[in-house]
């Protein structure tokens, strides 16, 4: 039965994990798989997290299955994370998902099912993971630019020619903030000129908010979103838990819809359940329990946000060490750039042959395409990671 099937090509982030651990070098870093490290390179378990779990280990009296839509508690409070007074919630439909990247299919799956012959369109680079979720959904996929090479920031203008491009039958994908892989973000302005574009030509937004809190604060990074979900009929968003609440291995997401009004809103909530039953049936609950309990409670939720604000400060201080050790030690404010981006992702600018030099002679794993997770280094690293840095370039 499986004789024909092809070779399989490897995931270009989590093939660089297994080739780090598999490496018996002391002397190597590992900047590839997007998860946060303190700095001791652990990825923690946060303070809020380990509170909640308590709590709730102390109250869950049953393993049964959650609903369809997961914890509808969950599904609120994410909700209003994200869009805030933004939007009426009766327009809108939220469920959990197994992570933003069940997020991401369940939404593929629910526009093929409304209107099989859209395209969607993604910037140029995107999350690794983006094209294939919309492909294996039957979705077409286009590029618009996004990112300039020479000045390693947004290139405004050609991505806007770019998306003038698109209209009624498309959707254009966008990062709500800490773009992955560029670490690039486009301003609120830009954010109004792409709402007054969608308006204009039709198109439907939708963005991934995979990183909220760790570019420039959680209401910060969710400014254009909120301003874009107030001033459109229809809207599409993800979110995940991974990141913000250090929630990786628990797949804890949601998928919102932001609907022309009450009854479509229900109408799009039959048919994502529909979808829901046809695949994973019911999304994993332990991690969108702990979110709920962490938001539901004053005392958590400020215990949560501050810790979300060390992890933040600890990325911009990690930034700026690398590019002052770049700057003194090496003489060199070619990559000056690094500071200029939000979150856990750079890219270097280096080509494919560049990122094997710097994985096979140095030990200092990042993706193909020059993304690195600045989350990734440790202080005592950046002495070392900055000096293969000038020596590869």
């Amino acid at each position: 039965m499986f004789s024909n099937l092809p070779s399989p090509n490897l995931d270009p982030i989590l093939s660089l994990a297994q080739a780090f651990r598999s490496d018996p070098r002391s002397e190597k870093v590992d900047l590839g798989i997007g998860v946060y490290k303190n700095s001791d390179g652990d990825t923690p378990v946060m303070q809020a997290v380990t509170k909640a779990q308590d709590i709730v280990f102390e109250k869950e009296k049953t393993k049964s299955y959650v609903g369809l839509a997961g914890c509808e508690e969950f599904n609120g409070l994410i909700r209003n994370l994200v869009l805030g007074s933004s939007v009426d919630p009766e327009r809108t439909t939220t469920i959990q998902t197994p992570g933003a990247s069940g997020a991401l299919r369940m939404l593929g799956d629910l526009v093929k099912a409304a209107k099989p012959e859209t395209t969607v369109w993604i910037s140029d680079p995107s999350y690794v993971n983006h094209r294939p979720v919309m492909e294996a959904a039957g979705l077409k996929v286009r590029h618009y630019c996004y990112f300039d090479r020479e000045t390693k920031q947004v290139n405004l203008d050609k991505m806007m020619s770019d998306l003038a491009q698109a209209g009624s039958e498309d959707i254009v994908l966008l990062h709500g903030s800490c773009h992955n892989p560029t670490g690039a973000d486009i301003d609120f302005d830009a954010w109004k000129l792409i709402t007054k574009m969608s308006l204009k030509n039709g198109f439907v937004p939708f963005v991934d908010v995979a990183y909220q809190g760790f570019g420039d604060g959680l209401i910060q990074d969710v400014e254009g979103v909120r301003y874009m979900a107030s001033n459109v009929e229809e809207m599409l968003i993800t979110t995940s838990c991974s990141k913000s609440f250090g929630l990786y291995r628990e797949r804890a997401g949601a998928a919102i819809v932001v609907n022309n009004s009450q009854s479509q809103a229900n109408n799009v909530k039959g048919k994502m359940l529909t979808l829901a039953r046809a695949t994973y049936t019911f999304p994993p609950a332990h991690g969108a329990e702990l979110v709920k309990t962490i938001l539901s409670s004053e005392e958590l939720t400020s215990c949560w946000e501050n810790e979300l604000v060390q992890m933040r400060q600890r990325l911009m201080s990690l930034r700026g060490a690398l590019c002052e050790e770049l700057r003194i030690t090496h003489n060199t404010h070619k990559f000056d750039f690094i500071e200029k981006h939000k979150g856990m992702f750079t890219m270097l600018g280096f080509s494919q042959e560049q990122m094997t030099v710097l994985k096979d002679k140095y030990g200092v794993y990042g993706v193909g395409d020059g993304r690195i997770n600045i989350a990734g280094l440790t202080e005592k690293d950046i002495p070392y990671v900055a000096e293969a840095i000038i020596k590869v370039a």
